[in-house]
């Protein structure tokens, strides 16, 4: 009977997520030519913005950059002026969970265990909207927590414009080992068979099936926990053996999909790494051999510095700007600074949901505070960002042929990153999806949330 009742249930969910987006939205504008003529241009080529350029976008991509004198537009192009602006790609988050939201508004636990699908899908066509409009046209979503097969078909609706939302890299259900994620089962009575956080494994055997089904639903990346807070002590641990991390690997690049691994000690990404992983996310408990070895094995890092910054504000009472760093803090400060010491690659990836969605300029700013500079973290959130998606032909940077990702802001974030707090304009794939008629959204810089009860990052 489940079987039976799913395809209908994914079928009312999208048509629910639909509605409540197009009701808050309307469709957007067909492709149309478009003169673009902000005060200057950031390609994602180098630290460098150009005054005095702009950009003609036609049939969904990028016809022509270079400076507004040498640019012939047709009769019929749509002109846009964008004055005091910088015109950038469109920014890319590699760390996104669009069906969770913030742990301050319901805990983890309680989101898989008590919220229903439905109303979990209708959020994240919300917050895909939210995403957008904040500039960030494309999202490596890594699992939906609980909420199974649903990012697909969120996906599929925002490839058809049903609905706004980002260009979407999902990774579905991820794959755990067997009692090591949750909800539970610690903490719980042993006989209650709870809903899974994710895609749940033992053995070889097991792994590789679990990957070949996600790959079969239309996986675009696998992603495994390698450690989690499996010690008697509650304390972070690697779940897998070599063993099933190396048949993971394997299955899942003989299909032509990246991994992505969490791996927040030492040791476990160690053994994600040596498995032949395409990422680590969080990485906070990395030594310098380990990042070393990450730079050499083209092993990239998203290390998820605005969750930390978050659940500490949540849960243990950090206060920004006025709060010395906590002990997570520190930890995660430094292992960006060892990452960057190294030379690893680093991406832009936050693990939004943890925080509020739309929010996600809080990453690159904090990469700034920790010792890159803007047009470091902006390359970070676009061409270093596609580099690591595979998508640098697409997506990324600001040149002819690529699609027209685009995204400007008040000011010049290649200098100051916090003007990527004030999008006027976003394009994706050459529709507008935000103008600068439109007035700035609500509460971007309202109040941090009260705490809660304490929750891991994802």
């Amino acid at each position: 009977m489940k079987h039976r009742l799913r395809p209908a249930l994914s079928g009312l969910l999208l048509a629910l997520a639909v509605f409540a987006a197009r009701a808050a939205d309307p469709k957007p504008a067909p492709r149309e030519t478009l003169l673009l003529r902000p005060e200057r241009v950031w390609t994602g080529d180098d630290d460098a913005s150009r005054t005095g350029w702009a950009v003609l976008v036609s049939d969904g991509a990028i016809v022509a950059v270079g400076p507004a004198d040498t640019i012939e537009a047709p009769a019929d192009a749509r002109r846009i002026d964008l004055p005091g602006a910088t015109l950038t790609p469109g920014l890319i988050d590699l760390h996104s969970h669009l069906f969770l939201h913030p742990y301050n508004e319901a805990p983890w636990n309680d989101q898989v265990l008590k919220e229903a699908e439905a109303y979990r899908t209708l959020l994240a066509a919300r917050h895909a909207r939210d995403t957008l409009r904040a500039g960030f046209t494309s999202l490596r979503d890594l699992g939906t927590e609980g909420a199974g097969y649903a990012d697909l078909s969120l996906k599929r609706a925002i490839d058809e414009g049903l609905i706004p939302g980002p260009r979407l890299f999902v990774a579905t259900l991820a794959i755990v080992a067997t009692a090591s994620y949750g909800p539970g089962p610690r903490g719980f009575r042993p006989n209650l068979e709870l809903p899974g956080g994710a895609q749940e494994v033992s053995g070889v055997d097991e792994t590789v099936r679990a990957v070949r089904e996600q790959a079969g639903h239309g996986a675009d990346w696998i992603k495994v926990y390698a450690d989690y807070r499996i010690g008697a002590d509650g304390s972070a641990q690697p779940t897998f053996s070599a063993a099933e991390l190396r048949a993971l690997v394997e299955t899942a690049h003989l299909s032509g999909r990246p991994v992505a691994a969490h791996a927040a000690t030492d040791a476990g990404m160690r053994m994600a790494i040596e498995a032949g992983v395409d990422s680590i996310e969080h990485g906070y408990g990395g030594s310098a051999a380990t990042f070393r070895l990450m730079r050499e094995k083209n092993v990239a890092y998203l290390p998820t510095l605005t969750a930390v910054e978050s659940t500490e504000q949540y849960y243990n009472g950090y206060l920004p700007g006025q709060s010395p760093p906590t002990p997570k803090l520190r930890e995660a400060e430094q292992a960006f600074r060892t990452a960057r010491a190294q030379k690893t690659t680093i991406g832009c990836g936050s693990d939004v949901g943890v925080f509020r969605h739309g929010d996600n300029y809080r990453e690159p700013a904090w990469m700034v505070r920790l010792g890159m500079n803007p047009a470091q973290a902006l390359r970070a959130c676009t061409s270093v960002a596609a580099r690591i998606l595979r998508q640098s032909e697409r997506i990324g940077r600001i040149a002819p042929g690529l699609r027209a990702d685009l995204a400007a802001f008040a000011g010049d974030p290649s200098q100051r990153i916090d003007a990527l707090r004030q999008p006027l304009l976003v394009l994706k794939d050459g529709v507008v999806y935000r103008s600068p008629e439109e007035p700035q959204d609500p509460g971007r810089d309202g109040p941090e949330p009260a705490a809660a009860t304490a929750q891991p990052v994802r």
